[in-house]
């Protein structure tokens, strides 16, 4: 290779590592700064729709870009996925209502669709399969930065700025990855037309935000057997139904069941849906912990999230390096072990912790969770060749971002559920049942929480911690589910002798 087409492969590389820290960034900063926006904007009660839009937003673009970039080429859709991606954060920057953001999240969410999925195929496709360890563990810990520096300076920002910055800080970043990959990435392959299963799209994505809705609103807006909440249920069980039938008829199914009867594409995405769901828990719920009962400012709230992120890099790292020594299997029950031990430990916390024992656990978790960023994206595409790896690695992503939205939805649900009953509880053991309302509660994430009442404020610290402890001990079992998956997974692992790869499932 000539020095110029290294240099070319050098400015493609950078593009596409720009777009997974600039749309990886983008998540942490918003979880960082999720307290103080809470308390500028209100919504404690319906605050993980902030997250939840981008999700499934993100989750419905995936395999449809994924299948699209099989068809017509990545280029074209990574770049649109950018300037989406970038006119989805400059309206966030504007959002003035906790409803307007979680929409102006959800066209962010269309452009993450394109961006994440295809940035890996691209890797996948210019690099060969002895190289892809290295490389794909330079992208996990690409992620795992932006998950340290997006609590950093999201914090600053929010505290020394306006969170509404946040958001414009994308703009930069998408510029630059754009521009890198106009000019630098050439593709030759020829691509084949293929149809576009749109039907199943839009089931599957009603049946997902159906679900979210119900868990949403069930026991607090509507009783959990009001006919809204059974409606919502009742429709999201019938769409993926629909969603099933359509799929095992339809030529080129937007997630292909054929892809599923290999042990090791299914056994990855499977653990990958529940790593997903397990660690959008502690990426939400912790700033709020530290902010709420610690009392902490943004700035430190996202600190907190340091030790969690520095354990990600290492060990996403580390597994892209083990996968030419052991395989895929093997790698990922170690994490598993490692995920659960952290979950187990975080389900002990409560007012009283020392900041040195969240740190702690908070390392475990992030190596836990790590190794998934590198080893099952690799695990999902091994056996697949490249007119297939869009596919594969867009529904390795649906499926762990599918769990991310569900996690999302159920565990802010748990969360929610159990702070109300413990307030409801605590008033009513003491005798006060007018103590606080919902804009007390908003108030502890924010700088009036310095002038409440000492007693209002204690019941209320009281409450959201044990409700997010709560929330963690449910928690292990998806984790604990991820392990017992893993055991599913053959015992493949990367031959860097191998010249030819299989180009087919099976």
């Amino acid at each position: 290779m000539s020095q110029t087409q290294n240099q070319k492969l050098g400015f493609v590389v950078t593009g596409l590592l720009l777009a997974i820290l600039m749309a990886s960034m983008d998540n942490t900063i918003v979880v960082t700064a999720m307290g103080t926006i809470v308390g500028d904007l209100g919504g404690l009660d319906s605050f993980v729709w902030v997250v939840s839009a981008f999700m499934v937003a993100e989750m419905a673009g995936m395999p449809i870009f994924g299948k699209l970039s099989d068809m017509y080429g990545r280029k074209r859709f990574f770049l649109f996925g950018s300037i989406v991606f970038m006119a989805g954060s400059a309206l966030c920057g504007t959002a003035t209502t906790i409803e307007q953001l979680s929409i102006y999240r959800a066209i962010q969410g269309i452009g993450g669709g394109a961006l994440i999925p295809i940035a890996f195929t691209i890797i996948f496709d210019i690099f060969p399969l002895e190289k892809r360890g290295k490389i794909t563990g330079l992208f996990g810990a690409v992620f795992g930065l932006s998950s340290i520096f997006g609590p950093l300076i999201g914090a600053y920002v929010t505290d020394y700025i306006s969170w509404h910055w946040i958001f414009y800080m994308n703009l930069p970043l998408g510029m630059v990855s754009f521009v890198f990959i106009l000019l630098f990435y050439k593709e030759t392959k020829q691509h084949e037309k293929h149809r576009i299963d749109w039907l199943g799209a839009i089931t599957l994505v009603g049946a997902v935000v159906c679900l979210m809705f119900a868990l949403e609103l069930g026991g607090e807006k509507y009783a959990w057997d009001s006919n809204v909440i059974l409606t919502l249920f009742g429709s999201a069980a019938a769409l993926l139904v629909c969603f099933l039938m359509i799929e095992r008829k339809a030529s080129e199914p937007i997630i292909s069941f054929h892809m599923f009867k290999n042990r090791l594409f299914a056994g990855s995405t499977l653990v990958a849906l529940f790593y997903g769901g397990t660690f959008i828990s502690a990426t939400i719920q912790i700033p709020i912990f530290v902010q709420g009962v610690y009392g902490d400012s943004a700035t430190n709230s996202g600190l907190v999230l340091l030790p969690m992120m520095l354990g990600s890099v290492v060990s996403a790292q580390l597994g892209g390096f083990l996968t030419t020594k052991m395989s895929y299997r093997n790698i990922m029950l170690i994490s598993g072990l490692v995920l659960v031990s952290g979950f187990s430990l975080l389900s002990t916390l409560n007012i009283d912790t020392p900041r040195l024992l969240l740190t702690i656990y908070m390392i475990v978790v992030g190596l836990g969770v790590g190794f998934s960023f590198s080893v099952l994206s690799m695990a999902a595409i091994h056996h697949f060749g490249p007119e297939q790896r869009g596919s594969a690695t867009s529904t390795s992503n649906f499926m762990r971002s599918l769990g991310m939205t569900i996690g999302a939805s159920m565990f802010g649900m748990i969360q929610k559920n159990q702070f109300s009953e413990q307030m409801e509880d605590m008033f009513k053991s003491t005798g006060a049942s007018n103590l606080a309302s919902p804009n007390d509660a908003n108030q502890i994430l924010s700088s009036a929480r310095a002038s409440m009442p000492p007693d209002i404020l204690n019941h209320i610290t009281e409450a959201l911690s044990h409700s997010i402890v709560h929330t963690f001990t449910w928690a292990i079992f998806p984790a604990a589910a991820a392990f017992l998956l893993v055991f599913f997974m053959p015992n493949d692992r990367v031959k860097p002798r191998a010249k030819k790869q299989v180009n087919k499932a099976g």
